[in-house]
């Protein structure tokens, strides 16, 4: 059953609101956002419809399934009233050339998992009602309602910015049956569309309009990708991912010290093309152990590492 909720006369400022949004910092939220729960409205579906019609998603099957739940996030929880969107900020003042910056450290789908979990169990604690979180992985449309809870803007890279820091964000979600005041809507809002990225891309997979084709993007050809890749391909540096949208907009603030949550490995940070491409299989499992680098099996990375620029 959903739940309302009224201040208590003694509780002053301290609304469920501001007191969820100090309760997802001390988690490691740099943002906080909230959306009413419901339909994505038809023009976004539309969109993401006409881009799956296309076969811009590449091989990435299983962006076509599920088609229901991504558009009624409701689905995923019975009676939810409420979007809570968190950002997660993972700027790096360190680099590998040849990996990108999210991969650095342990794998974000862990790390924000348990984060938003025991923020659920803060909420339910403290407020009542049934609440789910998603990460990544479920069929919802997390850019969508991060810029619809007021978190960002989607870029023309298709990264959603967070205004102050930039698109170096994991993003994760709490459904809940509660009922929250939602924050102002930045769906509608564009990120001054300079076309850095657009310039940079190294495959051309953004199209300076908003699109993307994931067929030419290096992050897609590196990490979601499993066939041969053509040998007209050039991936340059890339061998997990591509950051180059994201070095040259020029909404990412750099940073001086790493996010404890996301603190690079320094066994990754060292990393040369070649000691990937010479790594045995004892070495991959121990040195990405409890990484997102896992996502791309042992043959696939030696592989990529093998296939010269």
């Amino acid at each position: 059953m959903a739940t309302s909720f009224f201040p208590s006369p003694c509780s002053g400022a301290l609304t469920p609101e501001r007191l969820i949004r100090a309760a997802a910092e001390l988690r490691g939220a740099c943002r906080t956002g909230f959306a009413e729960a419901g339909p994505v409205d038809d023009h976004h579906v539309a969109i993401y419809r006409d881009w799956i019609a296309a076969g811009r998603h590449g091989s990435m099957a299983y962006l076509e399934r599920y088609d229901d739940i991504r558009r009624d996030p409701r689905l995923l929880l019975d009676g939810a009233r409420s979007i809570i969107c968190c950002a997660f900020d993972y700027r790096q003042p360190y680099h590998n050339r040849h990996i990108a910056d999210y991969a650095l450290g342990d794998d974000y789908h862990t790390v924000v998992r348990r984060q938003l979990e025991s923020l659920a169990d803060y909420i339910k604690e403290r407020f009542g009602g049934e609440a789910r979180v998603c990460v990544d992985t479920a069929p919802i449309r997390e850019r969508y309602w991060a810029s619809r809870s007021g978190l960002g803007v989607i870029g023309l890279n298709n990264q959603l910015i967070v205004p102050g820091i930039g698109s170096q964000v994991f993003l994760g979600e709490v459904l809940w049956t509660g009922i929250l005041a939602p924050d102002t809507s930045l769906l509608d809002s564009d990120c001054g569309r300079c076309g850095r990225c657009h310039s940079a891309c190294p495959g051309s997979a953004i199209d300076g309009l908003g699109g993307l084709d994931a067929r030419r993007c290096h992050s897609y050809l590196t990490i979601e990708c499993r066939d041969p890749l053509d040998g007209n391909i050039t991936l340059g540096d890339n061998i997990v991912g591509c950051d180059i949208c994201q070095r040259v907009c020029p909404h990412n603030i750099p940073v001086a010290t790493p996010p404890a949550l996301f603190r690079p490995r320094p066994e990754v940070i060292a990393l040369t093309r070649d000691a990937i491409a010479s790594m045995d299989h004892e070495s991959y499992c121990t040195v990405f152990r409890n990484s997102a680098i896992r996502r791309i099996k042992y043959p696939r990375l030696t592989y990529l590492a093998n296939r010269r620029p």
